[in-house]
């Protein structure tokens, strides 16, 4: 094999892979950074997912790792193993600009749990991963950051907000990034990357700050290593003062699933927002056909979200980003993107009983999302209504008036704080690819993550992504037959 090859293959290896390969010293940490340093010379330019990216930091990270496995001794389960971390989980030392030129450069005092996590595990830190202002775009736009794009085609959006890190994970970044989701920032890129997440059960990864229905999750290229880092991340931090109770969760067993005899719901109308486009319809149908035809009863589900209740809980958001940009000085507010300060700017006159009822209804949307969905083991249903779309759009509408209305199977589940996964079920014929959504009860985060893996490996080929991604910027869209 030859060095350039042997870098290829190491930039794109699992992080199961290389924590086998170094426990077998088959090659070392400094190998695999040489690989990955190489790919994001190569693409880099064209993708802009990273930033605060130390070329020499990374290098002694991989030396000191390299040195830990030679001596038998790594500090865990993913020393060595190349990691990202979005923009807005703090690093000690690094500024957390939120996507946005507005943000004040102060560098973080201490690390945010995740990234604690991470390091006290010993794995190589690379640096941070792009998102849009305020997190509140699901694309790589962004007043602060470069214009991240879809290492399939730079012409494609990302999504977001966690755009960088599913850049990342699908170009080839090391396997393993660490993105936040609080509508559908993990799944939205997920899908439009083709790569795998999980968006766990809420306080399940402890992170700060906590907020309602905001949480940390894996982006990887396969459920395998979504399930390693899990391990990891899930371990308790008592700064989140929102987390769930330390649970012994059996990661490891993320391959024992069969959907013989399990109730599942397919679910195809949000009730709100845009349509499902053909493409997908057929793509999440052919994916519950799969599950069915493994023993599962599938059952079509009617909408349990509304327009009202997208409606309202799109403006408390507004209110949100209205009070923090009310925060900011004068001569700040202006570098937001002007889309952004349209978007908020709807929230300066939402009165206290509006707001009383936004707040409301995210308690009824938990309530009713839980109840429509109690009696399945799981539900399936598109991430995304829609395809990607241009890498330079804000949404999927490029319309504050209309900002989220491609969330409806997404954000349910973040009110009700019930883990979800995305997973990759096909291409449209012009390789835009195609995230299926696994959600489950409230704590199942092992269940939802078993039933991915098994849809991982009983897909069609056809739905499966072959990384053969592109270094010059053109067009390619997966494995498409």
């Amino acid at each position: 094999m030859s060095n350039i090859a042997k870098r290829t293959t190491l930039a794109d290896a699992s992080a199961t892979k290389l924590v086998e390969g170094y426990r077998a010293h088959e090659f070392s940490p400094r190998d695999v950074i040489d690989a990955v340093l190489e790919r994001i010379d190569a693409r880099e330019t064209i993708v802009n997912a990273l930033w605060a990216h130390n070329r020499e930091e990374v290098i002694a990270q991989a030396d000191a790792s390299t040195q830990r496995w030679f001596k038998g001794a790594p500090m865990g389960a993913i020393d060595g193993v190349p990691i990202t971390l979005k923009d807005n989980i703090a690093t000690k030392g690094t500024a957390v600009p939120l996507g946005a030129a507005s943000t004040v450069l102060t560098p973080a005092l201490e690390d945010a749990p995740p990234a604690a996590r991470v390091r006290q595990a010993g794995a190589i830190i690379l640096g941070k991963t792009t998102m849009p202002d305020l997190g509140m775009l699901s694309s790589g736009l962004s007043s602060f950051h470069k214009l991240a794009s879809n290492p399939w085609n730079p012409s494609w959006n990302p999504g977001g907000s966690s755009a960088g890190a599913g850049a990342s994970a699908a170009v080839g970044y090391g396997p393993l990034h660490i993105g936040t989701d609080i509508g559908g920032s993990l799944r939205l890129p997920a899908a439009w990357n083709a790569i795998v997440t999980l968006k766990p059960s809420n306080g399940r990864i402890p992170i700060n700050p906590p907020f309602f229905g905001r949480v940390a999750g894996p982006m990887t290229r396969t459920t395998g290593d979504t399930a390693l880092l899990m391990s990891v991340v899930s371990a308790p931090d008592a700064r989140d003062y929102m987390s769930l109770p330390p649970a012994d969760i059996a990661w490891n067993t993320y391959n024992e699933f069969s959907p013989k005899g399990k109730r599942i719901a397919l679910h195809l109308d949000a009730g709100c927002g845009l349509p499902v486009e053909p493409h997908t319809f057929a793509a999440i149908t052919a994916a519950a056909k799969i599950f069915e035809d493994a023993g599962a009863t599938v059952e079509l589900i009617p909408p349990f979200f509304s327009e009202e209740a997208l409606h309202e809980l799109d403006t408390f958001w507004r209110v949100r980003g209205w009070v923090d940009y009310n925060d900011m000085l004068p001569e700040r507010r202006k570098l937001l993107l002007p889309f952004i300060i349209e978007w908020l700017s709807a929230g300066e006159h939402v009165t206290s009983v509006e707001l009383m009822r936004c707040v409301n209804r995210k308690l009824e949307v938990r309530k009713t999302t839980q109840l429509a969905t109690e009696k399945y083991d799981f539900v399936l249903s598109p991430v995304s209504p829609v395809l990607t779309y241009p890498v330079d759009w804000a949404m999927p509408t490029n319309d504050p008036a209309r900002a989220m209305a491609h969330i409806g199977f997404t954000v349910p589940y973040n009110m009700s704080e019930q883990p979800a996964s995305s997973i990759n079920a096909g291409f449209a014929p012009d390789g835009r690819a195609i995230g299926l959504q696994i959600s489950g009860r409230r704590f199942d985060d092992l269940g939802v993550l078993q039933a991915t893996h098994w849809f991982e490996n009983a897909r069609p080929v056809v739905a499966q992504p072959n990384w053969e991604i592109p270094s010059n910027g053109d067009s390619y869209g997966g494995n498409l037959q």
